[in-house]
């Protein structure tokens, strides 16, 4: 054992008596990927299935499988006493879909030490995906996100989310109350950028939703989503089937279905809305832009027939029953009372500056919907928005997204 071993690193992750007892918090109901046996605790940072070992790094079980030499070198680093150096392991491992290059070690090395979300998905080499996750507030997707979360919230039950990214909805969840909530990918990254910068709180797996689940049911009505992910995946009845057994009566909601019926420069495997409501008979089901469009206009979004979804390009289906309408302070469509907001930081100057070519090309035509080109901001308004004072006009540009209640080190 090195003397590395007892102190926390800059990634987060721990070894010693602390790593012992987060591993312990983290690692409650989960079972094995590769034999399903239950994992129990065999170390710092260490499970075991009776079979293999898996590591669990900055408080994250990491079970993925297909990946027996990726697992082996981290769970070697953990046995050295080298957390720092299994997270090196884990954050050089994407997902099949990644075509950037792997990050150097260098890179990679000085990514434990970053400040800031932006340092960090730098750092790691995320392209696109980077730009995604820093912007993800902006987009007219995720103002659909907050208006179904809103239609349908989960109320106080236990949430899981799948290929939960970097933890954005968590992270508004927690903010207005909720305490249960787990969230899994299959990329460690990511998942570490939840934990550092987005929702250090959450309980967050890194595992393959496509995969056996490593995760048990928690005992009683769950509410499980997959927002914007669904469509990448293989084998999605699997994958919806699992999510009702996991809800156990509870609600189920898939957001951002991509239609395969619209052309268009869309990724992974889409399906055409016949296809997705055979996932989930029964569903309520909504067009993704109607979503976002409820947002802006502080309405309840409207539930959309076969017929009415044939031509939209993305859409939603929920489980539960259409709630009545209620709507309180701290739901999702609305910012937090008290919480601090700053200007969107895709403003410069008081100009709209978009990110990157594709970031406008796929979101800016919408995005100009509630996005204007210049913006002037007086000091009593921003002052008013930095302590959380929700007046007529703070709350406006909130739900324009021209005020954003960012992680504090964005």
């Amino acid at each position: 054992m090195s003397g590395r071993a007892g102190r926390a690193t800059a990634g987060n992750a721990t070894a010693g008596p602390a790593a012992a007892e987060d591993t312990a918090r983290a690692t409650t109901r989960l079972v094995s990927p590769g034999n399903g046996a239950r994992l129990r605790p065999c170390g710092p940072g260490l499970l075991s299935d009776g079979e293999r070992r898996w590591p669990v790094v900055a408080g994250i079980p990491w079970l993925r499988t297909g990946r027996e030499t990726v697992r082996e070198r981290a769970v070697r680093r953990m046995e050295e006493g080298d957390p720092d150096g299994a997270a090196l392991v884990l954050l050089a491992d994407f997902d099949d879909w990644w075509e950037g290059p792997v990050p150097s070690p260098g890179a990679l090395r000085a990514a434990l030490g970053a400040a800031t979300l932006r340092e960090a998905v730098t750092l790691l080499g995320m392209g696109r995906v980077g730009t995604y996750f820093l912007h993800r507030w902006s987009d007219p997707t995720w103002l659909a996100v907050l208006a179904l979360t809103a239609r349908h919230s989960p109320g106080g039950l236990p949430v899981l989310e799948l290929a939960c990214g970097a933890g954005h909805l968590l992270r508004e969840l927690r903010l207005r109350g909720h305490r249960d909530l787990t969230g899994i990918d299959v990329v460690f990254a990511k998942l570490w950028l939840a934990r550092r910068f987005v929702v250090p709180r959450a309980r967050l797996v890194c595992a393959d939703v496509t995969a056996p689940w490593p995760l048990l049911p928690p005992g009683r009505p769950a509410h499980v989503v997959c927002h914007d992910a669904l469509y990448f995946l293989p084998r999605k009845e699997e994958v919806v089937r699992r999510a009702l057994a996991y809800a156990d009566g509870g609600g189920v909601v898939l957001g951002h279905c991509h239609n395969s019926l619209v052309p268009g420069p869309v990724s992974g495997l889409p399906l055409d809305p016949v296809g997705w409501r055979a996932l989930l008979p029964g569903a309520v089901c909504y067009d993704d832009a109607d979503l976002t469009r409820a947002l802006l206009a502080g309405t309840p979004p409207r539930p959309r027939t076969a017929g009415e979804l044939a031509g939209c390009e993305a859409m939603a289906l929920v489980s539960t029953p259409t709630p009545p309408p209620g709507y309180g302070p701290l739901s999702p469509d609305r910012p937090v009372p008290g919480r601090p907001l700053r200007p969107n930081p895709l403003y410069r100057d008081g100009l709209l500056h978009w990110p990157g070519d594709r970031w406008r090309d796929e979101y800016g035509a919408a995005a100009r919907a509630y996005l204007p080109d210049r913006i002037d901001l007086s000091p009593a308004l921003l002052a008013d928005a930095r302590a959380g004072r929700l007046t007529p006009e703070v709350t406006g540009l909130a739900r324009r997204r021209v005020l954003l209640d960012l992680p504090e080190r964005w």
